[in-house]
């Protein structure tokens, strides 16, 4: 506290007050008035000197509150532990709880509880296993043994957890709207283009039922797996996620996603970019049909020879800087497959002709790169052809298909002994080697030029990379949940929690990574230390930043249970 003098320009005069500098919610300095004391000539007919009377006023009174923000501990170096209790909580989870409660979760859950009459606390729930997802990624089991690792009290029993999965089952979709109609109210969400892939999680169990089912999965597991299709904007903020069999062809998933965002998100026409795995005649024509565009990789190597042969034409290529050229080509009636349902059920391929533009680009840095990675697929399949004793599962290397002559058993995997010798198939390598390097887009965004399409694809890596964080940081993988239901209610969990570490990422202008921002929240814990005291041990200057953007307080050393409290208050309060 200090003496603040104001000079009032209008009147000429000056006025004292006490006051009290404080940092807000924003992290920047405000004052507050403690005691107005009046204008300066006033209290001159009062006190001789009112400037020093007040000054040593505001210095005793400073110094009372500073005494009052002073305990004396006491310790007993005899003391035992307490058995059973969590002497060593998070604090972390402040700033979680600040941008759920901004996204008004809160309020959404709480109203769907009210709504189906649920006995239990479904959005305390939701809490739970959201912070615990984040932080300390478990099992829902033992995410709730755990609990007490958080301040927030929550007062509900396991199989209630298990009861509130099935709640959130019946509003995912709902909900995921009302995030969406959120990140557009506050973060000014534009979805003129957005990206989508499809990623796979597996089980432990060997068990296949409803959504486990074996497929083509993407970790190499053998165990059954559940697909889940992912939609995120240019910002990387997640939009939506659908979950599928884990037998569903990739191309499969992405109209059932993008039809349920033009019917229930109001969004206008959209250019969705995917990878290659999505490029189907399906797509192309249903998206064409909606009235929206789409940029889809080609694949190089699996395309035909008419395209090839256009691929490697060095007529039309311009260059973008040293071992980087591009080109593209509009084809008023390029031919794409797709599949046409008929009356017994079975589908039938038909050829469709649509108008689309194909976009080549060449990178002397990728082809380097992906010669480098044949080299060593070659080396394999030459120790292969000397050494075929070595190897069991043949099947599961790339190197096989390096051999000619080479004969395995389909169970064992085994290399099979054969009178034909076994040696490299050098026409292949050959062929591989002209198409080092080059990449092929088609899209149907005419009048783009090739650089924006070019760029607009590129964007595609921030989806690949929510897919690892999923698997890493939020542990999403294996899956231990069985039932549909709740399979889906923890896809919801996971995709909620991408979508606020993906807004604390963006909010900090994307100088940290998302892993960056987990990992500083986790190591900001507290411990018991005396009564309601609790001792801090971690700060840095990542944390200040976090308190200036936010209107956090992390750093202190010492903090009351009050304080704490206080703490949760402020983040669960919405500013408009």
């Amino acid at each position: 506290m200090y003496l603040r003098k104001v000079a009032d320009k209008r009147t000429k005069k000056t006025y004292l007050s006490i006051a009290h500098t404080y940092r807000g919610e924003n992290g920047k300095p405000k004052i507050k008035t403690i005691m107005s004391l009046g204008n300066l000539e006033e209290l001159r007919k009062q006190y001789h000197d009112p400037i020093e009377h007040f000054t040593k006023i505001a210095e005793q009174m400073e110094a009372e509150r500073i005494a009052t923000q002073s305990v004396k501990i006491t310790l007993n170096l005899e003391e035992q532990l307490p058995r059973g209790e969590a002497l060593r909580k998070n604090i972390g989870y402040v700033l979680l709880s600040k941008i759920y409660h901004e996204l008004e979760t809160d309020r959404f859950l709480d109203n769907a509880r009210r709504r189906e009459k649920h006995r239990f606390n479904t959005e305390a729930m939701m809490r739970l296993l959201l912070y615990s997802r984040l932080l300390e990624p478990a099992s829902k089991r033992a995410s709730f043994i755990n609990k007490d690792y958080f301040f927030d009290k929550f007062d509900f029993d396991l199989p209630d957890v298990y009861s509130a999965l099935t709640h959130y089952d019946k509003l995912a979709d709902a909900l995921q709207q009302h995030l969406h109609e959120q990140v557009v109210r506050q973060y000014n969400r534009d979805t003129k283009l957005v990206y989508y892939d499809v990623t796979n999680y597996y089980y432990e169990s060997e068990r296949q039922d409803g959504l486990r089912r074996k497929g083509c999965g993407k970790q190499g597991k053998r165990t059954p797996l559940v697909q889940m299709g992912l939609l995120m904007d240019r910002e990387s903020l997640p939009i939506m996620y659908k979950v599928f069999p884990g037998n569903t062809h990739d191309s499969q998933t992405m109209m059932p996603m993008l039809a349920q965002v033009k019917r229930k998100f109001n969004t206008r026409r959209i250019v969705a970019v995917a990878d290659k795995g999505l490029n189907s005649g399906d797509n192309i024509v249903f998206n064409t049909a909606l009235g929206d565009g789409y940029i889809f990789s080609k694949s190089v190597r699996g395309a035909s020879e008419e395209f090839k042969t256009w691929i490697l034409d060095l007529n039309g290529y311009k260059e973008h800087g040293a071992g980087y050229r591009c080109k593209s080509v509009v084809v008023p009636d390029a031919r794409v497959s797709m599949n046409v349902d008929k009356s017994n059920g079975r589908a039938v391929k038909k050829t469709v002709r649509v108008e689309q533009k194909w976009v080549a680009f060449y990178s002397e840095k990728y082809a380097k790169r992906a010669k480098h990675k044949r080299d060593e697929v070659i080396a394999k399949a030459m120790d292969m052809i000397n050494k075929p004793y070595k190897y069991r599962g043949v099947l599961d290397y790339g190197a096989a298909g390096y051999i000619q002559n080479i004969k395995v058993d389909k169970d064992s995997g085994r290399i099979l002994e054969t009178k034909d010798v076994m040696r490299l198939d050098v026409e292949r390598i050959a062929d591989e080697e002209k198409l080092d390097g080059y990449y092929a887009l088609i899209t149907s965004e005419l009048d783009d030029t090739d650089e924006q399409i070019i760029n607009a694809y590129h964007g595609l890596w921030r989806i690949e990379e929510s897919f690892k964080i999923t698997k890493s940081v939020l542990g999403t993988r294996p899956i231990y949940l069985h039932t549909p239901e709740h399979v889906n209610a923890h896809m919801l969990i996971c995709f909620l929690a991408l979508l606020i570490g993906r807004i604390i990422e963006r909010r900090l202008g994307g100088m940290y990574t998302f892993e960056q921002i987990i990992e500083t929240l986790r190591k900001i814990e507290c411990s018991h230390l005396s009564a309601n005291i609790w001792l801090c041990d971690y700060a840095t200057d990542f944390t200040d930043v976090l308190n200036r953007t936010f209107g956090t307080e992390f750093g202190r050393k010492h903090v009351t249970l009050a304080q704490i409290k206080n703490f949760l208050a402020q983040s669960k309060k919405i500013v408009p």
